[in-house]
């Protein structure tokens, strides 16, 4: 009986040294998993310029002299460069009156010392605006994913009162806003 035993023993045990080996043969496969983010963000790539309007009251010696010239300010521009590389990103506008920086005293009646205009960016072929009349920026406009060129475009320039402009430096600001709206957070 013990000889019987041992000689299964010594067969099974050639049994499962084959099935192993035969095991051994085959390949086995690992694998590594490979993760990274890329912020959602926008950047201006060239943030700042500078519109130089000149004089911008009207010459001449009529009713109109001394008075705001539209023509000035009404289609003046320059462009920024920017780009956002998420899809949800939007834009705001601000404008800010033209003001004079001089003379900060309230102005007697007839005079103004303030220029209200329109302000129009563009980023991927939409629109965000702004009135500087109004506290606040414009409401934001979905411009997704772009890179490039964004025109600052002004327009709709009045004063007050329509009055004489009271002589002084002048200075207005826009202020374009490019927000990215997804956050992934910071790699592990």
């Amino acid at each position: 009986m013990k000889k019987l035993i041992a000689s299964s023993a010594v067969a099974m045990g050639i049994v499962l040294c084959s099935q192993s080996a035969a095991a051994q043969t085959a390949p086995a496969t690992g694998e590594v998993t490979i993760l990274g983010r890329v912020a959602d963000r926008c950047l201006f790539t060239l943030p700042s310029k500078i519109i130089d309007l000149g004089e911008l009251s009207l010459p001449g010696t009529d009713a109109s002299a001394g008075r705001l010239d539209p023509s000035r300010v009404n289609g003046a521009s320059e462009t920024l460069e920017g780009w956002c590389n998420g899809t949800a990103a939007t834009m705001t506008v601000e404008a800010l009156p033209i003001t004079n920086i001089t003379f900060v005293a309230a102005p007697p009646s007839g005079f103004d010392t303030v220029v209200n205009y329109t302000a129009t960016a563009t980023a991927n072929s939409v629109d965000g605006t702004d009135t500087s009349a109004n506290a606040g920026p414009g409401s934001a406009v979905s411009i997704g994913m772009f890179a490039g060129s964004i025109p600052v475009v002004l327009s709709g320039a009045s004063t007050p009162t329509g009055g004489i402009m009271v002589a002084g430096d002048y200075q207005g600001l826009v202020k374009v806003t490019l927000t990215p709206n997804v956050s992934f957070g910071q790699p592990t």
